[in-house]
């Protein structure tokens, strides 16, 4: 992946080759630069390499426009970001439902509703993001992401913006959904602690993914 800038051509990463079991846990720890959000962007098709091939559930993302790639996105991803990317004039309910909503499922309301309560926010459905806390609104994206059981889940610092009691909670689910549905999981995260809970740890180090920290 590279990218041009004003003091020239930078290249982030050089010959990344890896792959991720269907049901996996994968923490991908860092620096601060080293390019984790943007590595998780490209995995999720948000964005795509300047060179090479990603594939995901089977589909090739650097063959697909970018219509395409939000439709396999909204098929079999969720995503739940360090900042909470919710819409301030739609509630709580309203926000878990998008996903949903966008694909047809008649049952939006209805999912939407469970989600947020596997969250513990069954009683805040009617609220704004503006009237939740930062942990409320942070377990809304979760729940946003829930709602399509997701086949894979990918979280960027997704407790950054969170007291260590609440991020620890959210954490919780993220690492309950990947038990009991069986949802790959790829963390991007700061935290060892938080890390040595995945099955697989790498470090993005001078643009190669390394398995220790040295």
């Amino acid at each position: 992946m590279a990218f041009d800038a004003p003091e020239g051509r930078i290249s982030l990463f050089e010959n990344l080759d890896f792959s991720i079991d269907e049901g996996d846990s994968i923490a991908i720890l860092g620096t601060s630069g080293s390019g984790k959000s943007t590595l998780l962007g490209l995995l999720a098709g948000l964005d795509l390499p300047s060179a090479g091939e990603i594939f995901l559930q089977g589909h090739n993302l650097t063959e697909l426009d970018e219509d395409q790639r939000a439709a396999l996105r909204a098929g079999t991803v969720g995503f739940v970001f360090q900042a909470f990317h919710l819409l301030p004039g739609l509630t709580a309910l309203e926000n878990a439902m998008l996903p949903a909503e966008l694909i047809g499922d008649r049952h939006a309301r209805q999912r939407a509703t469970e989600a947020l309560q596997r969250v513990g926010l069954g009683e805040r459905l009617a609220h704004y993001p503006a009237q939740l806390s930062g942990g409320e609104q942070q377990r809304v994206a979760l729940a946003r992401a829930f709602i399509s059981q997701p086949e894979v889940l990918f979280a960027d610092e997704p407790t950054g913006n969170l007291d260590h009691r609440t991020g620890g909670q959210i954490i919780d689910l993220l690492f309950e959904l990947n038990r009991d549905h069986g949802t790959t999981l790829i963390l991007v995260t700061h935290d060892h602690a938080v890390a040595a809970r995945c099955a697989q740890v790498l470090y993005l180090r001078d643009g190669r993914l390394v398995r220790d920290a040295d």
